[in-house]
């Protein structure tokens, strides 16, 4: 039996995050189901999960990082990178405040995981993601976050104790939101959110214990009768705790006909910029939420101006990653003309932007994968709608992908799309497969077909150490050129063109008929131009093929088929 921490460490705070992701995973429908507040539209689950999918992914590349030492990353580094991710990744209302959460835990637990620690931790944190809200509101997920930091105020000196006590505290105070939220109240449910919460911190009570905590029983509640045009009734009375019965006013907050569209960014920007921001959204819409620090931050707003949500957070900052839904469509009422889905479609990640526009001339729909932020599954879901066919092939383009790409391939399954995962490990892999691709063929036999391609496709990618270590080839100093074949360190150089050429012969020494050479941005076609050259000259018979893949993390990518 696996020895259980007496403080929250680094090993500590990632079986955290993978226990939440697991649990929001089990009860991601039920929450999007009773969502009510302050939006009907029923992906509250569903951005918890992807927010708590970020921050994992970034707890994940922190030990990914240790692999070749003999100690866990430091706490502080474990519970940062939590935050990081989260704030990042963090999707929609309920999820942007999560964000403020673990940010506010973080920058305790960074100092200490004991238990006076983790007290102290659940109160900054709670205060912290009021402070984000511009118009904090009771019966919601605050409420729940400030009654689990007093519950753990009573917890005695030990740390499972303190985690219970929270745990205990945030269940009780979630039963009570229907009473404190008119919407909530006549709905029969709970508030979404803070049920979210009371599963991240059931997931922390269990990876300090071992113990998964018990549920409550299953929700009795009232189904609420359907009102005309919508309104605040669009939850099921489903849940881990008892709801009672409550007021049967609607206020304005809960029922659509509100601002029309969600607007999400990341900020760049300082303080004395973004409490000018704050200012001008919260004139422009409400559910404004704000939050991050250091330079960097995550805005949420509704606003029916979209555009000057935007353009105010060019005026104080760099926004990116934006994204805007409208309300009616993501609730299932479209209101764009419909058209008829297309058969089949192909879905690619890709590494650079140049790299994106080869492949959307070849009329698959791409999701960018920038350096150092993989994409969530999330955004390969939202792909995969964009996409808007009966039928899709998925291509991740990276091993690492593959189960963030077989969740979004199971969530687009469950709305009615035939999805096909393809498990390309690199881009070029992904170019094969979408060379072969027949969308008049039968699909099982075109997605054999890609299958095949990609499979038959080697790959490398040479890339520049960033400090000394062990690999299959020896050990590297930083600055070394690496050239890594099929994932794993197999030449190590000093310069690209020696490496590259290296690691060309190498691949080539199999067999092969086609080099496919995609080129970052930095490198010079004359690169391009001596490598065709010795491939031409050492290899009789053998084709290449040049692209330009843009901003991408590798300068060179190869590909051997």
């Amino acid at each position: 039996m696996p020895q259980l921490p007496d403080d929250l460490d680094a090993v500590a705070v990632r079986t955290w995050c993978s226990l939440a992701l697991e649990a929001l995973g089990r009860e991601r429908a039920e929450i999007d189901a009773i969502n009510v507040y302050p939006v009907a539209d029923g992906d509250t689950g569903t951005n918890l999960y992807l927010t708590v999918e970020s921050a994992a992914a970034a707890v994940e590349a922190v030990f990914a990082a240790h692999e070749t030492g003999t100690t866990a990353p430091a706490t502080a580094d474990a519970v940062r990178a939590m935050a990081h991710g989260a704030l990042i990744g963090a999707r929609g209302n309920s999820g942007t405040i999560l964000a403020q959460l673990l940010r506010g835990m973080a920058a305790v637990l960074a100092d200490g995981g004991d238990a006076a620690h983790l007290r102290l931790a659940l109160t900054r944190a709670a205060a912290a993601a009021r402070q984000a809200v511009a118009h904090p509101v009771e019966g919601t997920v605050l409420t729940v976050a400030t009654a689990a930091a007093e519950a753990a105020q009573d917890g005695d000196g030990a740390l499972r104790t303190v985690v219970d006590a929270a745990y205990e505290g945030a269940r009780a105070a979630l039963a009570k939101t229907p009473g404190q939220l008119a919407v909530l109240g006549r709905a029969g449910v709970v508030d979404a959110g803070g049920r979210g919460l009371v599963a991240i911190l059931g997931a922390l009570l269990e990876a300090v214990t071992g113990q998964a905590p018990a549920r409550g029983p299953r929700t009795a509640g009232r189904t609420p009768a359907p009102v005309d045009g919508g309104g605040c009734d669009d939850g099921l009375p489903v849940g881990g705790v008892p709801v009672p019965d409550g007021p049967d006013d609607c206020p304005e907050g809960g029922a659509r006909g509100g601002p029309a569209f969600e607007v999400i960014y990341l900020l760049e920007a300082g303080d004395a910029q973004v409490d000018r921001l704050r200012a001008r959204l919260d004139a422009l819409g409400d559910s404004l939420v704000v939050v991050g620090g250091d330079g960097l931050w995550h805005v949420h707003v509704h606003v029916d101006d979209a555009g000057a949500a935007v353009e105010a957070g060019v005026e104080a900052g760099r926004p990116y990653r934006i994204r805007i839904t409208h309300f009616a469509t993501e609730s299932g009422h479209d209101l764009r003309p419909h058209t008829e889905p297309a058969r089949r479609a192909v879905v690619v990640v890709v590494p650079g932007d140049g790299l994106a526009g080869l492949c959307t001339e070849a009329g698959a729909t791409t999701v960018l994968a920038r350096p150092g932020e993989p994409p969530a599954s999330g955004e390969l879901v939202d792909a995969i709608r964009r996409a808007h066919a009966r039928e899709v092939v998925l291509l991740p383009n990276d091993a690492a992908l593959r189960h963030t790409a077989a969740a979004a391939a199971e969530q687009a399954r469950t709305e009615g799309v035939r999805v096909a995962l393809v498990p390309t490990r690199a881009a070029v892999q992904g170019i094969a497969a979408l060379a072969v691709h027949e969308p008049d063929r039968g699909f099982d036999e075109d997605v054999v077909a890609m299958t095949a391609a990609a499979g038959a496709t080697r790959y490398a990618e040479l890339a520049v150490a960033e400090r000394q270590s062990w690999t299959m080839a020896g050990v590297c100093q930083a600055g070394d050129i690496l050239g890594l074949i099929d994932g794993d360190v197999a030449v190590i150089g000093a310069d690209l063109p020696t490496t590259a050429r290296t690691v060309l012969d190498r691949m080539l020494a199999a067999g092969g008929e086609l080099v496919t050479l995609v080129l970052g941005e930095d490198v010079p076609d004359a690169l391009a131009d001596a490598l065709e050259k010795h491939v031409r000259e050492g290899h009789l018979a053998v084709d290449t093929v040049v692209y330009r893949g843009g901003h991408q993390r590798a300068p060179l990518l190869i590909g051997v088929e």
